[in-house]
């Protein structure tokens, strides 16, 4: 789910904004690439009962979840939501490009806002979009509301920022991936209540049937992708965007050599990268 800020006036702020919203865009498509398999193991498992016809991809983002059910479910139709026009954009581009224009619908929309009109599907996927909502309570009474009955609602959460230094790394300042980890978490604490929430729970107070949970862990190791070295350098490059103030200046003076493309440090020099993170998956039927 992003959230796209409303600039008025000056370019520099339009620049900032477009620019943002190019890094997430980058950060998302390379977690579709680098993450395929995964995605696809968590499609695979969905206890559908019969092939979904009509599908919502809630804070859709680039499209990584949509194109994922498109290939699980080949006669399905995918209505895309997302808030950024930006990202929406490339989702249909992406779709021209894989043939596939016909089977998506995208629409904009806040979901903290007007809840859109989304049909009757049979299937809701809400990857990484949940813990935005101001409200997630009310999202997922609305959610089943819209599904029709006996739908399935997917609830995909990442359990953290994905890790991509071997331990030890990097070998001037030991420790700093943990410590960018320990800022991040203390900033989503304060501004992502909701990360990291108890959604079996929620679901079954917004009166689902719980039919099943799931931790998918990632663990990719030693790889020499380049895909792997540009979502680290990109992901890191977020980080350092939202922890910078939180940071010593010896922490931040190696991350940016780290960050830095032509430095004989840069991230992309490294051949021990990997990623290792974990998503949860609850799937949740309208009964």
């Amino acid at each position: 789910m992003t959230h796209a800020a409303h600039h008025h006036g000056t370019q520099h702020q339009h620049e900032h904004h477009d620019h943002d919203t190019d890094v997430q865009a980058e950060i998302l498509d390379l977690d579709a690439e680098v993450l395929a398999e995964h995605i696809a193991s968590i499609t695979a498992w969905l206890p559908v009962e019969a092939s979904a016809r009509q599908i919502v991809d809630l804070g859709c983002g680039t499209g990584t979840g949509t194109f994922a059910l498109l290939a699980r479910f080949p006669e399905a139709q995918v209505t895309a939501v997302d808030s950024s026009a930006d990202h929406l954009r490339r989702l249909q581009e992406k779709a021209r490009e894989n043939g596939l224009a016909d089977r998506v619908r995208t629409v904009q929309a806040d979901l903290d806002a007007t809840w859109p009109e989304l049909g009757e599907p049979d299937l809701v996927w809400a990857s990484a979009s949940l813990h935005h909502m101001a409200d997630p309570d009310r999202t997922l009474r609305q959610v089943r509301e819209t599904l029709t009955p006996g739908g399935l609602f997917a609830v995909v959460e990442l359990a953290a920022f994905p890790r991509f230094l071997p331990a030890g790394a990097p070998e001037n300042r030991p420790g700093l991936e943990e410590r960018l980890h320990a800022a991040i978490d203390r900033h989503h604490a304060e501004h992502l209540p909701h990360r990291g929430a108890d959604w079996g729970a929620k679901l079954a107070a917004a009166g689902f049937t719980l039919e099943g949970e799931r931790t998918i862990t990632v663990e990719i190791e030693h790889s020499r992708s380049e895909a792997v070295g540009r979502y680290a350098l990109s992901s890191l490059r977020r980080l350092r965007g939202t922890v910078a103030d939180a940071l010593s200046a010896d922490d931040l003076a190696v991350l940016d050599q780290l960050l830095d493309t032509d430095s004989p440090g840069s991230i992309l020099r490294r051949d021990d990268l990997g990623v290792r993170t974990e998503r949860v998956v609850w799937a949740a039927r309208r009964t």
